[in-house]
């Protein structure tokens, strides 16, 4: 089974649909119901996918998020923390309350989700993915997005040597630029499609258990930095 979190809409719904056709049973969250049920539903219902709405920010909906997953399919084998937004950049921009959300999704978050999901994982010897980001690999001027996902980088390391001799894998997708409902307007390069981080993820996931694939940092062939 095969869980994700940020599910409804761009890297977390074409991970869902490529997820599904390699024959996982999926539990998808969001905050967003609508878009989250109507891509169950296209996955194959509730025998093949359920749909459960998820506040990452909130310690009582990721232990209820993954309850329901054991409920519904007895175990977990994949968790997949995802969900995380960005902002403009420039530390004079955006609004502060918006700063303070970014903080909690993009790393209080993931890591909630590292928490609620680990016992599963240690029982299934399963694999756990975090999306962090080129720009959590080089910072990006006035950037706080860019400083929670340096954040997500080092949380990826430090849940690999915390499941390390349990069987779990970790792996940390790093994807470039993406066009994604990410970006209020289309990138001005050919950027990544969430089907191709997509792939990187199911790459990670379909290697023998001996196999760790620790990160996987990925970009447009024309993006400069």
């Amino acid at each position: 089974m095969f869980l994700i979190t940020g599910a409804s809409t761009g890297i977390g719904a074409a991970t869902a649909r490529q997820a599904a056709e390699a024959g996982y049973r999926l539990v998808l969250a969001a905050r967003s119901e609508d878009k989250l049920s109507g891509l169950a539903e296209e996955l194959g219902g509730d025998e093949r996918a359920i749909a459960v709405r998820c506040d990452v920010t909130e310690w009582e909906d990721q232990q209820a998020l993954v309850q329901r997953a054991l409920d519904a399919y007895g175990r977990l084998d994949v968790a997949f923390a995802n969900a995380g937004f960005g902002g403009p950049r420039g530390f004079d921009k955006g609004e502060v309350g918006e700063w303070k959300q970014m903080v909690l999704t993009n790393v209080y978050g993931a890591a909630l989700t590292i928490r609620a999901t680990m016992a599963a994982l240690k029982d299934s010897r399963g694999h756990l993915l975090l999306t962090g980001s080129v720009a959590g690999r080089r910072a990006l001027p006035g950037s706080l997005y860019s400083a929670t996902k340096w954040a997500v980088t080092a949380m990826g390391e430090a849940a690999r040597q915390d499941f390390n001799d349990t069987g779990v894998r970790v792996t940390l997708i790093e994807p470039g630029m993406v066009d994604t409902p990410f970006f209020d307007s289309p990138p001005s390069i050919e950027a990544l499609k969430a089907e191709d981080v997509a792939r990187g993820v199911m790459y990670a996931v379909s290697q023998p258990p001996h196999v760790d694939v620790n990160e996987i940092l990925m970009r447009p062939t024309d993006q400069p930095t």
